[in-house]
């Protein structure tokens, strides 16, 4: 997997994947201004007391990435191969904190947390929900809340979707190993259960390829993340946000017993406190998803 060596103050950047162009995962073109390019991590400096929480000789962690979700997801700027998002800035900035370098490799979203056990990667940043499945094998420092939502074309009869029925006999794009399959594959039953024609979930590893499926009515409704479909609307003609569905807090991910956790916490709690962590928010138009501290390996949100 090609990867390039970068210090934590730098631009992210990859040998793979610039065909993309530079456009978004909607598949669309992004435009000037449409994904901010403001720095706002990279004075962030190191803090000796998160520092010293990491593993005696921690210099260099490696780091896996999904690329190709719509902004704040990770994505790439105009040049096809710059690397940039929240999950990125979080990651440098936090990076920053501790005084490592970072070796970043690409992967598919379904792909980074099963390498993990392996030792293949360090840790995985691509907005990974703390589910309870998850966390039997993984374990998580939060840094944002994020979670589940919907949209579909705004000629879509759906309005808001609070129980999986009113999805019976439709077809829902969602990504390919994601919280979001699991959940709609593991409650088909409803509809079955209420002598309905089940959904058909049609998943998809790349994100253009869902919002492809919708718009050339292939698929009824998307489910994905809150924050991810609320820019995808925004920026995509003839499609509408229905609600949030279910609330997750995000967080890196790592081989569970990991001993790089306390580290990242404390370091998440430094932006926190010292402002870099509203800064990043702001950036991405996300300070609905804002923690008040990091935890390691929470629960999952149950509402």
């Amino acid at each position: 997997m090609p990867f390039v060596m970068i210090t934590s103050a730098a631009l992210f950047l990859t040998a793979c994947g610039s065909g993309s162009g530079g456009t978004d995962a909607s598949g669309v073109a992004a435009k000037s201004g449409e994904v901010p390019t403001t720095d706002v991590v990279s004075a962030e400096k190191k803090d000796e007391a998160a520092a010293k929480l990491l593993p005696a000789g921690t210099t260099r962690l490696t780091v896996a990435i999904s690329v190709g979700g719509t902004p704040p997801g990770t994505t790439y700027l105009s040049d096809g191969r710059t690397l940039t998002g929240q999950d990125v800035d979080f990651t440098k900035a936090v990076a920053n904190v501790l005084g490592i370098r970072l070796k970043v490799e690409q992967a598919s979203f379904e792909a980074i947390l099963p390498a993990l056990d392996s030792g293949k990667y360090d840790f995985g940043a691509s907005n990974f929900g703390v589910t309870d499945e998850r966390r039997k094998t993984i374990d998580f420092v939060t840094y944002v809340n994020d979670g589940q939502g919907f949209a579909a074309r705004k000629d879509s009869k759906l309005t808001k979707v609070t129980d999986l029925r009113q999805l019976c006999g439709l077809n829902v794009a969602t990504g390919a190993g994601t919280t979001f399959e699991a959940t709609l594959e593991e409650n088909k039953h409803v509809c079955t259960d209420a002598g309905k024609k089940p959904y058909q979930v049609q998943t998809y590893s790349e994100p253009s390829a869902i919002w492809s499926s919708v718009q050339q009515g292939r698929s009824d409704v998307v489910m994905s993340t809150i924050n991810g479909l609320r820019y995808a609307v925004a920026h995509q003609p003839g499609l509408k946000f229905l609600n949030e569905f279910h609330r997750l807090d995000v967080g890196f991910a790592f081989k569970r017993g990991t001993k790089l956790a306390p580290a990242f916490q404390a370091a998440v709690n430094r932006l926190l406190a010292d402002g870099t962590y509203q800064k990043i928010l702001k950036k991405w138009g996300t300070t609905g998803s804002a923690l008040t501290t990091s935890r390691i390996s929470p629960p999952e949100l149950r509402n």
